[in-house]
């Protein structure tokens, strides 16, 4: 498994027409990284995952989740979505920098 990715981002705040979602965009190297994972996985396997996602464990001070990053289409950025539970168990809100690691899966 390679070296977990490491990286700063704020958080931000989307409102949808189905509620309020909480997120980090990942750009820059961390996005490159991510990007060349999904390809090597598509060409291992044949297929994109739903959406072009990529599987990844994600951490936040003491808090550890699995999850899906998300492309953003046309850019080369991706989106990984904070739930409230972790939101609440870091006591994070709108426009903190917080620091991020993400294993790609």
């Amino acid at each position: 498994m390679p070296d977990p990715l490491a990286t700063n981002a704020t958080l931000r705040k989307w409102q949808g027409s189905r509620g309020t979602y909480h997120l980090i965009t990942l750009a820059g190297s961390a996005a490159e990284a991510i990007e060349m994972h999904e390809r090597l996985h598509r060409l291992e396997f044949g297929a994109r995952r739903g959406f072009g996602s990529v599987k990844v464990m994600a951490q936040v001070g003491e808090t550890a989740w699995k999850t899906s990053v998300f492309p953003q289409q046309g850019k080369t950025e991706w989106v990984l979505l904070v739930s409230k539970k972790v939101m609440r168990a870091e006591d994070l809100s709108e426009g903190d920098r917080i620091a991020l690691e993400l294993d790609l899966l």
